[in-house]
Order: structure tokens, then C-alpha cells, then sequence
């Protein structure tokens, strides 16, 4: 692996300057067919969702740590069982310290401002992989991930064939074939300035009026929100993606 850090400044919507730092880790970086996984690996600087201490960071173990997670693992496979594809691990900074006030305004550009940055400044200018695929809040216990509908907008065949290849694993009750709304979340912004065909895989269970897990952005989104079960069920489906596309071809 080479690894990359590509640190930045972005502007917080409460005014101050944040510095944040994209991790690009590269597994054959000479070869020019490449997948592009990411998460992010920033967490929330408050709990807005909670009912105590709003005020203080969640530890963020599922909404950013659980993809992170996948993507280590996935690293250690790749170094130990050689793949053929070009594979670009990327950790996004600072998506998670957005404006999340329902105020009838847009605020959707105070969001994923690692993601902005990487999309607008790839670390190469060459860089052209097949497709994407984020993962983020990929580790609780009975997920539902839907086919998110920026995903399907951009690169509806990638959604589809990863659905098909979870249920031919085994995992349709968690990758659900239905479709999902629309998430503001990293893969916009990559699809929007980089314009790299990405998708999210992303739990939305529905069962809160955010439709996230009910620990989202509160101080519940700890050790204990996270099922081993899903992430190695999430982690089977990405590691098959990747062994499972060859000579440019995700098959």
C-alpha cells in the first residue's frame, strides 16, 4: 500500500477554519483499472441528537468508524490474497460537522467537506477509476440498506449488481431491494466534481424520523451499537466486488 495524506482547510458553518486530513491509501498504484472504497473517519463534534450533553463529540463508532473498519480489513485481505484491480481506500475528514438545522435552507454544502476537497483536488490528475462505492453507518445490528437514490441517478447498474451479488451471498434481508431516498453524503460531491460513477451503501432502517439508526448523532453511537454480524456481512459483499472485477469489469 501507498499511502497518502492530503490535508486541507475548509471553512466551518459557525465561521472558524477547520483542518482536516483525506487518507488515500493505494494498492497498486501503477495499475490504471481501480475501484475507489471509501468512508469516513471523522465523527460528530456534538450530539444534536441527543438529550444530554448536545454539546460534547460522539465517538461515532458506527456513523464513520464502521466503514473505517471494513476498509482496514479489506487492506490486510489485499496484502495477504493479491487481486489484480487497482484498489484506492479513501478516508474522508470533516463529513460529519455539517449545519443541521431544518430551517427551510440549504445547507447541504456545510457537509462532507473532505469529500468536496478530494473531488475537487484528486490526488491524481489522471485519476479515472471504474466506479465507487462509500460505506457509511455499516455496522448496526438488522440493517436495511435500501439502493439510495443519488446511487441509483448515478451508476444504477453498480447498484444492481452489488444488490444482486449480496443476495447471491446470502445477505438479501440486509441489502433490501427496494428503493431509498436520497442521502446528501460523500459520494454526492464525488459524483458532482470529480464525476466518478459512486454509490452509498448506507443503513436506513426507517424507524426514527430521520430514518438512521437511533443512535445517530447521539452518545449512544458507541462500542455497543455495533453488530460484528453486519460488518462482516458488509465486509464479505465489498470483498467480493473487488475479487470479483477483472480486466475492468465488475462481473
Amino acid at each position: 500500500m501507498t499511502v497518502i495524506e492530503q490535508k486541507f482547510q475548509a471553512q466551518h458553518y459557525k465561521g472558524h477554519t477547520m483542518d482536516g486530513v483525506n487518507i488515500i491509501a493505494q494498492y497498486k498504484p501503477e495499475n490504471p483499472q481501480r475501484i475507489l472504497l471509501a468512508a469516513h473517519w471523522d465523527s460528530r463534534f456534538i450530539a444534536d441528537q441527543d438529550t444530554k450533553n448536545q454539546n460534547k463529540p460522539i465517538l461515532g463508532a458506527d456513523d464513520g468508524g464502521s466503514g473505517v473498519a471494513i476498509l482496514l480489513e479489506l487492506a490486510r485481505t489485499l496484502q495477504e490474497n493479491p487481486v489484480d484491480i487497482g484498489v484506492d481506500l479513501v478516508l474522508f475528514d470533516l463529513e460529519d460537522q455539517g449545519n443541521d438545522a431544518d430551517d427551510g435552507k440549504d445547507h447541504s454544502t456545510s457537509w462532507c467537506l473532505g469529500s468536496q476537497y478530494w473531488a475537487q483536488n484528486l490526488h491524481s490528475s489522471s485519476y479515472s477509476p471504474l466506479f465507487g462505492i462509500l460505506l457509511d453507518m455499516v455496522g448496526a445490528a438488522n440493517p436495511k440498506f435500501a439502493k439510495e437514490g443519488i446511487s441509483r441517478q448515478a451508476a444504477p447498474l453498480i447498484v444492481d449488481k452489488v444488490w444482486g451479488l449480496a443476495a447471491e451471498l446470502g445477505y438479501g434481508d440486509a441489502f433490501v431491494q427496494e428503493d431509498g431516498g436520497g442521502v446528501t453524503d460523500d459520494h454526492y460531491f464525488v459524483i458532482l466534481h470529480a464525476r466518478i460513477p459512486m454509490i452509498d451503501i448506507i443503513n436506513r432502517p426507517g424507524l426514527t424520523s430521520s430514518g438512521f439508526v437511533s443512535h445517530w448523532h447521539t452518545h449512544s453511537d458507541d462500542m455497543k451499537a455495533i453488530d460484528k454480524k453486519t460488518l462482516q456481512l458488509v465486509g464479505n459483499v465489498i470483498t467480493a466486488v473487488v475479487y470479483q472485477t477483472h480486466n475492468g469489469v465488475f462481473l
